[in-house]
Formats: C-alpha cells, structure tokens, sequence
C-alpha cells in the first residue's frame, strides 16, 4: 500500500469450506450460505457475489461521472452483470460483461457516463488487464 493511501472503507469476512460453505462479515451484516457454480445447493457463488459488488460500485461511479457534467442519473438505471467461471486447457479464469441500462439518455451521454464509469470504477480498475470484459449501453 502507498504511504499516502486514505482507506475509507474495509470489508471483512470469514468464509469457511470454500465454494460449498458459507462466508460471514464481521460486523454480521453479510451471511450467506456458498454452492458451487451449476449446482443444487441452496447459496451463492463466489461468481455471483462479485457481480452484484461491480455492478453496485459501476453505478456509484456512474453517478459520479453524471455529476461532474452536471446530469443526474436516471432512477431507473441499473447494470445487468454477468461473471463467468469458464475454463481453456484445464486453466480456470473468469470474464465478464455489463450490459448497462440508462433510460431516457441520448446514446452519447450514455456512453460517456460508461466510458468514465470504467476508468473510476475500483472493480473495473482490478479487472483491467487481468480478465477480459465487454461493456455495453443497452
């Protein structure tokens, strides 16, 4: 970390039993029962928990981007993220796409709030260069 870093925030967990178990905050706030991706157990994966955090952290950074110019961001906004767990040569990695909804925005505001979305955004800033992903103005 830089000498200079303010940390604003810090999740923690505790996940025991890896993707068949189950994952707790230590504030409590979170506890979630975790399955393997395609399987018949009751929780969550491990896919699905880090595409609802981008999405919510996109939005957030869209709405940053929107005040800068002045916009407000329509209520009705929303981010349909897909993460994959896919697998080449016996070598698992993951990909992604965001299929972003802005209603009632012209295509090139629309775009531009994406674009600066995902130079800001913290998740995207953790993807880029490391898995490949598609983003989208639907």
């Amino acid at each position: 970390m830089r000498d200079t870093t303010t940390v604003l925030y810090t999740g923690k967990t505790r996940t025991t039993g890896g993707r068949d178990g189950s994952a707790r905050s230590t504030d409590g706030r979170l506890d979630v029962k975790l399955s393997s991706p395609g399987s018949h157990g009751a929780g969550t994966n491990p896919e699905q928990l880090f595409a609802a955090g981008w999405s919510a952290c996109f939005i957030g950074a869209m709405g940053l981007a929107a005040g800068k110019l002045g916009l407000k961001l329509p209520s009705e906004s929303c981010v349909d993220a897909e993460v994959d767990l896919a697998n080449l040569n016996g070598e698992y990695f993951l990909q992604a796409r965001l299929n972003v909804h802005l209603p009632g925005l012209p295509a090139e505001v629309a775009q531009a709030l994406v674009d600066a979305a995902h130079q800001t955004c913290p998740y995207s800033k953790a993807t880029r260069g490391n898995i490949d992903v598609d983003i989208r103005v639907m």
